[in-house]
């Protein structure tokens, strides 16, 4: 190869070719698990810089022919004319400091993960085969073997490459895998149908984020999310179709218990006639929903007739609650007059005046339900005081008590005679029985005179 006089390149020289690497084209799989970028093999011996000593690489003949010293000997490289042998010299160390760089480049971007290791790797061979008729003087084998490192580490990093591409694969498949699965769970299992039908949105939406799996593959998952969805799909329409008719039915249901509560709305049978609402209204929340305008329509006629009646019954309530406490004020100024009877006295006047107090009280009426018992209960209380002095007055005047008090009392005398008797004749067994029996019946004969004297 030879230069022309202002000293540049010719034709086909390594100078001739780029030095700056084209992106690689990176599919989306590698985007998403970018490789590692792969260790570099034992370091190759620097390169050292041509153009700082470059007669230690080659040499400029009488003639101007340019050497490069290699490992086979000298090897013509060009020819110099244009000025000083030395000049020449560092004009072709600089050319190989440009090759020197742009190997150094292709490293670097290997070493950082920034390249290409495919592109590195062609260029990284197309600037080795070059070598031996590149026109450039410097340290050729040392660059070889810098090129043969950085091809090693090509290699290496597009296995690595190769290796992440293989995982991310498998690891799209995996996650396709499992949308799928939760897909045919939600299809066989799921009746939350809104919430469902929006998960599998969001998972058809996932589920086209995902690439790098092979088409065969793909299409064998893809028919298993389709099928399903379908299967969804059929469940919920079949539940809404059936879900429609139960809401014809519910329709036609509570038509006929509105029309039941509209005739009864008029009736002054009130605790029945309640109740029957009450009953209605557990029918009506048990024949479900009918079409929504519909159950809308025939609720507020429901609750109209509803309303009119317990307005009505409200009405008559109010008026009869407003009787029954005037009842319960004649009362308590009855119960007033009625505690103030004093049978201790004259008991014949106190139960004359109880019986009249009495006759009043029934033809006053009703009172307040929360009433009945506090009024009857103070009346009852009068009762049993007139009660209570009646009994006393018979008991006093009760000739059976005063009776079984003597018998009692003839007893002890009887059993204390047969005790003393015992004593005398030396037989204290029977003695102690005799005592025993005496001491028994004095508690009772105690008990009867207390009754005698509290009459």
């Amino acid at each position: 190869m030879t230069s022309n006089n202002d000293g540049e390149p010719g034709p086909g020289s390594v100078a001739d070719q780029s030095t700056e690497p084209t992106s690689p084209q990176v599919t989306p799989e590698v985007v998403s698990h970018a490789p590692t970028p792969a260790p570099m093999r034992k370091e190759a011996p620097p390169v050292p810089a041509a153009e700082s000593n470059p007669g230690a690489w080659g040499r400029v003949g009488d003639e101007g022919t340019v050497y490069v010293k290699t490992a086979d000997g000298e090897r013509a490289i060009g020819s110099w004319q244009a000025g000083a042998p030395e000049e020449g010299l560092a004009h072709f160390a600089r050319r190989f400091d440009d090759v020197r760089t742009e190997v150094e480049l292709l490293e670097t971007r290997l070493t950082s993960g920034s390249g290409d290791p495919k592109h590195a790797a062609s260029n990284a061979k197309h600037i080795k085969e070059s070598l031996a008729t590149a026109a450039v003087v410097g340290d050729l084998a040392a660059l070889e073997a810098r090129l043969n490192h950085v091809l090693a580490h090509a290699e290496q990093a597009l296995a690595n490459v190769k290796k992440a591409r293989e995982q991310a694969r498998t690891d799209a498949v995996r996650r396709k895998e499992k949308l799928a699965e939760e897909v045919e769970q939600i299809a066989s299992e799921s009746t939350q149908w809104k919430v469902a039908g929006d998960r599998i949105r969001g998972i058809l939406d996932e589920w086209k984020t995902i690439k790098g799996v092979d088409r065969k593959t793909d299409d064998v998952l893809w028919k298993r999310f389709s099928k399903a969805r379908d299967t969804f799909n059929r469940r919920r329409g079949a539940h809404f179709a059936d879900l429609d008719r139960q809401r014809a039915g519910a329709k036609v249901r509570k038509q006929e218990l509105v029309e039941e509560a509209e005739s009864l709305s008029d009736s002054e049978d009130w605790g029945p006639t309640a109740g029957r609402y009450k009953a209605l209204m557990a029918e009506w929340k048990a024949a479900g929903r009918a079409p929504k305008d519909a159950d809308d329509d025939l609720w507020q006629r429901f609750r109209a007739a509803q309303d009119k009646f317990f307005a009505r019954r409200s009405e008559v309530f109010n008026s009869r609650d407003a009787e029954f406490a005037e009842n319960a004020k004649k009362k308590e100024e009855l119960l007033a007059e009625a505690e103030k009877i004093n049978p201790r006295g004259d008991l014949d006047a106190a139960r004359a005046a109880l019986n009249r107090i009495q006759e009043r009280w029934e033809q006053v009426g009703k009172v307040p339900r929360e009433r009945i018992r506090e009024l009857e209960g103070r009346l009852r209380a009068v009762e049993e005081k007139v009660r209570g002095a009646a009994d006393a007055q018979w008991r006093r005047t009760d000739p059976e008590a005063e009776a079984r008090a003597k018998q009692f009392r003839d007893r002890v005398e009887q059993f204390e005679a047969q005790a003393a008797k015992a004593h005398e004749a030396g037989d204290e067994k029977r003695a102690k029985q005799a005592e025993a029996q005496a001491a028994q019946w004095r508690e009772w004969l105690a008990a009867a005179e207390n009754a005698v004297a509290s009459r």
